[in-house]
């Protein structure tokens, strides 16, 4: 297919070009309601500790497990387009670039996307992806503009995730993934202490979204019984012998019924 410029500055393959309208959606103001607790996440302060926070420490366990799943999902990367929403301060666009893909990460907090701006030019590449601010809900772009998209820590924030999930389904030729934390697990204890609190799912309702999006279920696993939050709060010493047992019990009968984390591997019907 002939290539175009995207708005931002790196090229990417289509047979339809940009509208005057696509680049209006994404210069023009963000809808102030679509993603819950979007102020808290605009905040400089909490962008420039958000990854030593939830990802140092114990919470490497986490970042681990997250870039594994999302490998999973997407395979081999080489030349594909990648659309990530809601990438924060880009650890998996970082990551995919640097693995060969034609990526782009989008998000509502100019905060969170100058992380990931500093974070690309610390690993070499600022110059091959793009970050752009933008609103889940209205993704500017052509329909069947990547061949997959996907989204972490972002459902559960999601006011609108049947609006939302149909968005990633209409600029998908391939591949929608997501993950949810989970109604009937550890998250439901603690989530009302949170700064905004979760939208949890149960295995009914991701699958709801998944068909009624028009997308086919390819794959799913579920992980983390033992939530979030604890082993953020640890050392990783501490942390990585409940993280072997966590993982233990997880390969029993049990372990999908009470994760905290599922992981959504859904296609585009061909």
């Amino acid at each position: 297919m002939p290539y175009i410029r995207n708005p931002v500055r790196k090229r990417v393959r289509d047979s339809t070009p940009l509208r005057p309208i696509h680049i209006l959606l994404y210069f023009g103001e963000v809808d102030s309601n679509s993603v819950k607790g979007q102020e808290w996440y605009q905040e400089n302060d909490v962008a420039e500790t958000y990854d030593d926070k939830r990802f140092s420490d114990g919470g490497r366990f986490i970042d681990q497990r997250e870039k594994e799943a999302v490998l999973d999902a997407l395979g081999p990367v080489e030349d594909k387009r990648i659309l990530e929403v809601a990438c924060g301060t880009g650890r998996f666009t970082v990551m995919l670039a640097n693995r060969g893909a034609d990526v782009v990460g989008m998000d509502i907090s100019e905060a969170m996307l100058e992380q990931g701006r500093q974070k690309a030019r610390a690993a070499g590449v600022a110059d091959v992806l793009s970050f752009m601010q933008g609103d889940a809900g209205r993704l500017p772009f052509p329909d069947d503009h990547f061949d997959a998209v996907f989204a972490m820590r972002f459902f559960h924030l999601a006011p609108d995730p049947e609006g939302f999930i149909k968005e990633m389904r209409r600029v998908s030729t391939e591949r929608v993934f997501f993950d949810t934390f989970n109604r009937y697990s550890t998250r439901s204890i603690y989530n009302w202490a949170l700064p905004m609190g979760s939208r949890l799912y149960s295995g009914r309702e991701a699958r709801e979204l998944i068909v009624g999006a028009g997308l086919e279920l390819a794959d799913a696993s579920h992980d983390f019984v033992v939530p979030y939050g604890f082993y953020r709060a640890v050392p990783e010493w501490v942390a990585r012998p409940f993280r072997r047992a966590d993982t233990t019990l997880g390969r029993t009968l049990f372990g999908d019924r009470i994760a905290s984390v599922s992981y959504w591997n859904a296609r585009v019907p061909e």
